[in-house]
């Protein structure tokens, strides 16, 4: 919310030297967010003076008007003559008081001014446009003065124009919308600087009368529980809008449309109250607020055509619909150039009907965002009052003695504060007459309880349970106080967040990473040295997902957690595999010119427990009981955290050294092995076979597994599914669960020899349905115990091996730890390993 300071100083009496770092100071302190301080004073430097228009000279021969104008400018110029401008606005006349700025002035943006020849003639400055200053929007236009202004020609123009002021730029937060208008803002500085506060919220209004100023039917008291209306007849459709309340409206940021709307925007920006004014002339009979039924259409402001739902809410004459209430108006009603009756609406309605309605229709504007975020119930009466007075004062006609008046509003509950919670929970003593005086100066009533308030700021309250709370009954304008956690932080926030010490708590000894998490931080780091980039994905996927990956109909994969409110509708489950989300990043990035990507995530995925039903409903006011927590856990879904990984594009680039290398199948089957390696799960529990898993390719897939347990998969991605997420052929992809691992058993000191290794290779022809894993699990039980490691390193199929037939090389170390192995023992450990090899597949020797 932008807001300038001239119009807080007329409820709050802030300092009149008060720089404006003390005022953002003071703002922080409440915790109100300052996004800027601009003081327009700064906004156009050099000479911007009051100019009288003495001549005016139209030159002809150009493509649209000119006019050379002889400007008094006073002595501002140096000379006492007057000042030669050309312009190309028409408003204005001889002897009209105008905004000069000389040259050597600099307008918003940078826009240097300066002497210089156009159109034929000297242009020494430029009258000025309301655009031209920030001031607002006309550009068509020049700014005339009034005639009734007192400043002569050479006087400072910015005080004439509103340039001497300064604007605060704030960020409200979503639970305090009182602070969304003038009223709240002031009433916050009189807190923080101690200074008076005159409540425009307290403005004598007339009650409601017998006869109504409109027939007006409310049917949902829920939805709209007050509705006040009062009638202007005989107003100017030609009255503008004043000057000072055009620059307070564009300060704000609202554009100006006609004088009985700019009110009503005036008013919500000064009470906080949103308001509607109707063209009475255009409304066919009684109004009837109700919700929108079935099937039901309305044309907004805006144009737009929309199809209402039934928890809208609506008011409605005769025609149907003519207003979305409290969002926007609708068009068949709107106040229009020939208005000449006003009927002003100001009512009270549901924050979390109008929240919801906003986001359906996408029409977030500014009444939307104050009705969800709490308006004061007691201000419709106010609003109506004021908004009358401005418009009969500016525009004439005639206040209708009727006034409108529906109230089903519920007072307050009072909320029960023990004495000395702020101080038990912030751990500053705040004595209870300290919060009850901080509570009443937000506006709260507070009944004292039966034990005396100590006034010694050193002694502290008495404890809930002997008798001393406070019992608290929030203002109407505070919707946001409802429980003792609320008024704890008011408390807080309005006796110092200075005020409360910053000490960082003494860890636990003997306390660090459980081994879960250092084994995750092992594999992030083992992947990260190996050239994959870690990213954090969303866990929300579209429910098309699954078919996108081709999940088979009974996989259990399909069956993911909806969430009761997402972020966006489009995505509203939660992920059950991390391919999904994390195959989007590599579509953007590649969207984007990446062409080689490895990545990789380490996240939870949530699989829904069958027959969970709904948690249990608890409150804010005690801790949950051991039954309660046990209730609510069993309906949280299962969340194994899984770690991903993706490639495509060149793994091993290309250069001047030879051509690079494209990531493949056995890239992402590696990545499983290196998850494993860093996870310290011993490689003699690992096995690596063929499987057929979505979305992998089913040729090209294979499943981890560690103990006989299937653990992840990894593999080359199925066609349609490359196609499907539009990404390129041959991308190679993993998943494994962490959670599924055991935990890595207690490591020995391995044993070194200082005796020479025995190198052997083998080559083993086999068939080729068997997996080179298992040929080399068959050399290493048959090899024995002077067996030091086996590794694979070629892979070879030909005519000559026969069809079906593939040839494995493996190099075999052999290494004893006392001694030097002779030829004979290291082949006759080389013939059992081939032994049992062949006596399990079948192998024979290469050239045997």
């Amino acid at each position: 919310m932008r807001v300038s300071v001239s119009w807080l100083r007329e409820y709050v009496d802030l300092p009149a030297d008060l720089p404006t770092g003390d005022l953002e100071q003071a703002l922080v302190g409440l915790g109100i967010e300052v996004e800027s301080v601009v003081d327009l004073r700064e906004t156009v430097t050099g000479a911007l003076v009051v100019g009288e228009v003495r001549e005016i000279e139209e030159l002809t021969g150009f493509k649209k008007p000119i006019r050379f104008c002889r400007v008094d400018v006073g002595d501002a110029n140096g000379t006492g003559e007057p000042q030669e401008i050309v312009c190309g606005a028409r408003n204005f006349a001889p002897g009209d008081r105008v905004v000069v700025i000389l040259p050597g002035g600099v307008l918003p943006g940078g826009f240097a001014i300066g002497a210089r020849k156009t159109y034929g003639r000297n242009s020494n400055g430029m009258i000025c446009s309301a655009r031209e200053l920030g001031l607002g929007d006309d550009h068509d236009g020049i700014i005339v003065l009034p005639g009734d202004t007192p400043a002569k020609p050479g006087d400072d123009a910015r005080p004439v124009v509103g340039l001497d002021d300064v604007v605060v730029d704030l960020e409200i937060t979503p639970d305090r919308g009182y602070a969304m208008s003038v009223r709240g803002l002031a009433r916050e500085l009189s807190h923080a600087l101690g200074v008076p506060f005159r409540d425009p919220g307290l403005a004598p209004a007339p009650g409601g009368t017998d006869t109504p100023a409109y027939p007006v039917e409310v049917r949902d008291t829920v939805g709209c529980d007050r509705f006040a209306a009062r009638l202007v007849r005989g107003v100017d459709p030609t009255a503008p809008t004043p000057d000072w309340m055009q620059r307070r409206l564009t300060v704000a940021g609202i554009r100006s449309i006609s004088l009985p709307v700019d009110i009503t925007n005036y008013v919500m920006l000064e009470l906080g109250q949103p308001m509607h004014a109707f063209d009475a002339d255009r409304i066919a009979g009684p109004l009837v607020v109700r919700r929108a039924e079935a099937g039901e259409k309305l044309t907004t402001l805006d144009g737009v055509t929309r199809a209402l739902a039934p928890e809208d809410m609506v008011i409605c004459d005769d025609t149907g619909p003519i207003s979305l209430a409290a969002v926007m108006g609708g068009e068949t009603s709107e106040v229009v150039a020939g208005t000449t009756n006003v009927l002003f609406e100001a009512a009270h309605w549901d924050p979390v009907m109008v929240g919801r309605t906003a986001r359906r229709h996408k029409l977030f504007s500014e009444a939307a965002k104050r009705w969800e975020r709490g308006v004061d119930p007691a201000l419709p009466l106010v609003a109506v009052a004021r908004a009358v007075r401005l418009l009969t004062e500016h525009a004439g006609g005639a206040a209708g003695d009727e006034i409108l008046d529906i109230d089903h509003v519920r007072p307050r509950t009072p909320v029960v504060l023990p004495a000395d919670l702020p101080t038990r929970r912030i751990g500053v003593s705040y004595p209870p007459a300290r919060v009850a005086a901080l509570l009443e100066q937000v506006g709260c009533t507070v009944a004292r309880g039966a034990d005396r308030l100590v006034e010694d700021p050193g002694e502290v309250g008495v404890a809930a349970g002997t008798g001393g709370a406070l019992s608290v009954t929030p203002p109407s304008w505070r919707p946001d106080l409802t429980d003792p956690a609320d008024l704890v932080e008011e408390v807080v926030r309005l006796d110092g967040y200075d005020r409360v010490p910053s000490v960082l708590p003494t860890a636990p000894p003997g306390r660090g990473l459980t081994w879960q998490q250092r084994r995750r931080r092992a594999v992030a780091r083992s992947l990260a040295e190996r050239g994959y980039v870690e990213v954090l994905a969303h866990p929300f996927v579209a429910p098309g997902l699954a078919d996108q990956l081709g999940l088979p109909a009974d996989d259990p994969r399909r069956r993911a957690v909806r969430l009761a409110n997402p972020l966006s509708e489009e995505e509203p489950l939660l992920r059950t595999t991390l391919l999904g989300p994390l195959l989007g990043i590599v579509k953007r990035n590649l969207g984007r010119g990446q062409r080689d990507l490895a990545l990789y995530e380490i996240g939870a995925v949530f699989h829904p427990r069958p027959d969970a039903g709904r948690p249990p409903a608890m409150g804010v006011d005690r801790r949950p009981t051991d039954e309660e927590f046990a209730a609510a856990d069993a309906v949280v879904p299962d969340q194994p955290r899984h770690v991903a990984v993706v490639l495509t594009g060149d793994v091993e680039p290309a250069g001047w050294w030879g051509a690079g290398r494209p990531a493949g199948w056995a890239d992402a089957v590696e990545a499983g092995r290196d998850v494993l390696a860093a996870a310290d799960v011993p490689a003699d529990r690992i096995e690596v076979r063929a499987a057929a898993h979505a979305p992998w390719h089913p040729g090209r897939c294979a499943e981890l597994l560690v103990d006989g347990r299937v653990v992840g998969h990894a593999g080359e991605l199925h066609p349609a599914v490359v196609a499907a997420l539009e990404l390129p052929r041959r991308t190679s992809a993993m998943e494994l669960d962490l959670d599924a691992l055991p935990a890595a058993p207690v490591a020995s000191a391995p044993v070194v020899s200082g005796f020479p290794p025995a190198l052997i290779d083998v080559a083993l022809v086999v068939d080729s349905s068997v997996p080179a894993a298992q040929v080399q699990q068959a050399l290493v039980e048959g090899a024995g115990g002077l067996l030091e490691g086996v590794r694979l390193f070629d892979v070879y199929a030909s005519e000559q091996l026969g069809a079906g037939r593939r040839s494995l090389a493996y190099k075999l170390t052999f290494r004893a730890p006392d001694r030097t192995l002779t030829v004979e023992e290291a082949v006759a450990a080389r013939d059992a390993a081939v032994a049992r090899a062949t006596e399990r597949f079948g192998a024979t020797l290469r050239g045997a």
